[in-house]
């Protein structure tokens, strides 16, 4: 499987030909679904969900549907109608031919005065890389490929070492960075990679890995 980095928190995953794209939100590049045969959206955020985005890939690819939560799905079901499927924690498909479990409910909380919305994880292939979207969540099965959510308004350094320690993955890439200048990268490359537990690593947008 090659993993390929996009800005932010987007991921291309490829196999047998076809490709899974995750969470091409507004901070990620503008063709980031293009060429798309299935799309993943954890959840609503516009760092993660962008209408344009996702029209761009399916208007690339008429054959290309997307999955995602409840709350994202009623907002562009109707810009296009049958190629939008609802799921939640607990759900199985299949979508361009790669394995997906649904993992998680909620997100992570960012202040108690800001309500949680809903937030669901990608585990794709039976445990080949996890995707969580803006929590911490941690399936009851063995992952090789862990996205880390490395910086974001709802965590802190400590929060993703414990993650990582948690969780025991066989190696871990960052994601939700744009917000991480590159001033300050050699702390949490450091820092992470030390106490996180795996094997730390970082894509550039673009850079691509096999996994």
């Amino acid at each position: 499987m090659k993993l390929t980095k996009k800005s932010h928190a987007c991921v291309r995953l490829e196999k047998d030909g076809q490709t899974l794209v995750l969470d091409p939100g507004g901070f990620s590049e503008a063709d980031a679904a293009v060429g798309a045969d299935a799309i993943l959206v954890t959840h609503e955020h516009p760092d993660h969900f962008n209408e344009e985005r996702l029209r761009a890939g399916l208007e690339a690819n008429p054959a290309a549907e997307i999955w995602t939560l409840r709350s994202v799905a009623e907002k562009i079901a109707a810009a296009f109608p049958g190629r939008v499927h609802t799921v939640g924690h607990g759900d199985t498909f299949t979508a361009a031919g790669f394995d997906v479990q649904v993992h998680g409910e909620l997100h992570a909380v960012i202040h108690p005065d800001i309500p949680r919305i809903t937030n669901v994880g990608y585990l794709i292939d039976g445990g080949r890389v996890f995707h969580p979207g803006d929590a911490l969540t941690v399936p009851e099965q063995p992952v090789e490929t862990l996205m880390l959510p490395v910086m974001a308004p709802w965590n802190k350094i400590s929060e993703v070492i414990d993650y990582g320690r948690e969780f025991k993955p066989q190696r871990a890439y960052d994601i939700h960075d744009a917000l991480l200048t590159d001033l300050a990268r050699p702390i949490y490359d450091n820092q992470i990679g030390a106490l996180g537990g795996a094997e730390h690593l970082r894509l550039a947008p673009g850079a691509s890995a096999d996994v």
